[in-house]
């Protein structure tokens, strides 16, 4: 994709989208069932849209919270819910409109007081904290974000009582019993008036702040980071954790500076990305160039999505790829956590550099490969066989220094402070360490592609099987692996994954647009990189035909 004349520059205002109409087409638009772009949908990370186009209104909440009130009472879940969402301009409307449900179903809701912002892995600490001390009474939760999405969107994630993203056997339930309502105009859906919801003696004002700050020492070595006197910058890309760094630095005695302390439902501060949308991308350096410009003042910075499940780390070189800060992180962790058992994994997505299984192999780890998507890695954090959980995407969490677990959703705060923890152990810049790795195992060239693929060809993805697969090399070298299943888990990674000794590549369809992802890692260098780019698309074409779209 070519880059966009704007990329790195502050959005025009005719980029800038309206938010009155988008808040009109929100409450005023009613989804179509029957058209297949208006019904709930939950992908990797829960059901997102637009409120102009029709997948993301009113109804479409009201919907997907009356099913998850039933899904909740059908599981015996009797706790507390906690709710949070991001300063997208829908989620605070969508939060409210939740409410009347919730407080409907006489379900008991705890929500940030002041109707403050909360981060993704705030909500999952909360959960999990709560069902560790109330074995009585188990909670679960909603956030309501769309992530690092364009200021338009809007979305809604459910988080069940093991505190990450919902597993396929609850969406898919939530997702049809939504559709369900949507199908009936709403019949069935229990709701009263907000002013009552705000007064129900079932919602309840909580401050989320305090007990994850408090918590924080418990997983990253914050005296160590203290006693380096590290200079460390944040900027929240006008995120959900605006008000956690101030916090954090005056709880632990850190030099943090917020170097963006702006909350605009529009994101008019937000330089543009690579495509030319405002983006809330901290791994993209287009969309990160703000802080890019300050990074000769500090020794180490950071940025966040609006939810803060998701990190981008910032040295005096630049940004760090993720996938080279997640290999430098896998490196750290296995050595300087002692309370962690022997036989702990390290936890990737099919789409993760190979780096990451050199790295901990060296450190006599095996790894636990799962498809795309955080929900995977739940079960491996929740009962300690996972020692962390990667996401090529820039999503990490880990556990506690003890070995327990601290959330099993993507935790952008604790990745960044672990920048600064491993820079003030081992002295060094992360990016410093990872140059180190890749002289001992070699400099793999990592990129993502986009090719064209209609409906049929998306869904095409599914029906793949390593026999379709023809080949017996790829780039020059012979194909050791063919996967449409991931090795750890066994299930369906969406797509193909082909690897040789030396590179490999990944085939997906997109969840929002008419094209499908490839993702190609070479450890050969540029013609190889270009050659595997190429051959991988002629692999996909061939097993397109094979599948008969």
């Amino acid at each position: 994709m070519a880059v966009h004349p704007l990329a790195g520059k502050q959005a025009p205002e005719s980029v800038l989208p309206n938010i009155p109409r988008l808040m009109t087409c929100f409450y005023e638009l009613t989804p179509d069932p029957a058209n297949p772009d208006q019904r709930v949908a939950f992908g990797t990370s829960g059901h997102r849209g637009v409120s102009s186009n029709g997948s993301f209104n009113e109804n479409h909440i009201a919907a997907v919270t009356q099913a998850v009130c039933e899904h909740r009472a059908a599981k015996g879940i009797n706790g507390p819910l906690f709710l949070g969402m991001d300063t997208h301009a829908l989620s605070e409307a969508a939060m409210a409109t939740a409410l009347e449900v919730l407080a409907a179903n006489g379900v008991t809701v705890m929500y940030q007081k002041d109707f403050g912002y909360t981060p993704t892995p705030v909500i999952s600490h909360a959960i999990l904290t709560w069902n560790r001390d109330h074995k009585d009474a188990t909670a679960d939760g909603i956030v309501i974000t769309p992530s690092h999405n364009p200021p338009d969107n809007g979305g809604f994630k459910y988080n069940p009582p093991n505190g990450g993203p919902a597993d396929t056997d609850v969406t898919k339930a939530v997702e049809e019993r939504a559709n369900e309502l949507l199908e009936k105009d709403l019949a069935g859906v229990k709701r009263i008036p907000y002013a009552r919801a705000l007064k129900a003696e079932t919602t309840r004002e909580y401050d989320y702040v305090q007990p994850y700050v408090a918590d924080l020492a418990d997983i990253v070595d914050m005296e160590a980071i203290a006693r380096a006197g590290l200079k460390l910058g944040a900027d929240p890309l006008g995120g959900s954790g605006i008000g956690f760094w101030e916090p954090i630095a005056e709880h632990y005695g850190l030099d943090i500076t917020v170097v963006n302390k702006h909350v605009d439902p529009r994101f008019a501060f937000m330089p543009l990305d690579k495509d030319g949308a405002i983006r809330m991308d901290c791994s993209s350096r287009y969309a990160m160039a703000g802080l890019l410009a300050l990074k000769d003042q500090f020794d180490l910075a950071f940025g966040n999505d609006p939810d803060f499940d998701r990190h981008g780390i910032v040295t005096r070189t630049g940004l760090m790829n993720p996938n080279h800060f997640l290999a430098v992180a896998v490196d750290y962790l296995f050595d300087h956590r002692p309370g962690w058992s022997s036989d702990l994994k390290a936890g990737k997505t099919v789409v993760t550099s190979m780096m990451l299984d050199k790295v901990a192999a060296a450190k006599g780890r095996a790894v636990y490969e799962t498809p795309v998507g955080f929900k995977y890695f739940v079960e491996g954090l929740g009962t300690g066989f996972l020692g962390i959980g990667c996401e090529e995407s820039a999503g990490a969490s880990y556990l506690r220094k003890n070995g327990a677990v601290w959330t099993t959703d993507k935790d952008g705060i604790i990745m960044d402070l672990l920048a600064a923890e491993i820079m003030a152990v081992r002295g060094k810049s992360p990016d410093i360490i990872y140059n180190e790795l890749a002289e001992k195992f070699g400099a793999p060239l990592y990129e993502r592609y986009e090719a064209p693929a209609n409906r049929e060809q998306k869904a095409a993805f599914k029906k793949l099987s390593p026999e379709m697969i023809t080949a017996d090399s790829l780039a020059g070298d012979p194909i050791e692996q063919i996967l449409t299943n991931a090795p750890g888990n066994n299930e369906p990674i969406g797509g193909l994954k082909v690897a040789t000794q030396s590179g490999w590549f990944a085939a997906r369809p997109s969840g929002t647009e008419d094209v499908y992802k490839i993702y190609v890692e070479s450890f050969n260098g540029e013609s190889h990189m270009k050659q595997l780019h190429e051959e991988a698309q002629a692999i996909v074409d061939a097993a397109f035909k094979a599948a008969g779209v």
